[in-house]
């Protein structure tokens, strides 16, 4: 699910949730690592980045939603490097793009003006959908890893009365 996102972001020049997937594709690598070789630490390290996990996920909720002061036409996840939106925003499920070339105003030659109609869902829902989905896997996720470590530390006390 993380690959797939960091695919969706990397289309649509989303550096900030970029960073964020490729950071959580790593902890969970390690998450993995730390259950496959008994090293209880390393996944104490995957269930401490889950809440944070979950926090990154509510915050782009929150963006996309435009809760607060957030406005999902802001450049925040693209650090104002560009003026990128979501992937989605062009291509989602029933959208057509209609491209008008805009040859007649100096400095735009080859540029155009893009405008998105149909969609039968708006970009930001699938976006909130993505995290929302996000988080469960991370609350399942935390939960799992709970367990381990309560498995694993069992296994030590267990073994140094023997």
């Amino acid at each position: 699910a993380a690959l797939e996102r960091q695919v969706f972001d990397f289309l649509g020049y989303q550096w900030a949730p970029i960073l964020a997937n490729f950071l959580h594709i790593i902890i969970v690598i390690l998450g993995l690592f730390g259950t496959i070789q008994y090293r209880p630490r390393y996944i104490v390290v995957y269930a401490i980045w889950t809440a944070i996990w979950v926090t990154w996920n509510i915050f782009i909720i929150c963006f996309y939603l435009e809760v607060g002061g957030l406005s999902k036409d802001s450049e925040l996840l693209t650090f104002n490097i560009s003026r990128h939106q979501s992937w989605w925003s062009e291509n989602g499920p029933g959208c057509v793009r209609k491209e008008a070339s805009m040859s007649g105003i100096k400095g735009l030659d080859n540029h155009s003006y893009i405008s998105v109609i149909g969609c039968a869902l708006e970009y930001r829902y699938i976006e909130v959908m993505h995290s929302s989905f996000q988080i469960l896997i991370a609350l399942v996720s935390f939960v799992y890893a709970c367990y381990v470590v309560s498995v694993f530390t069992e296994e030590e006390d267990s073994c140094k009365y023997l």
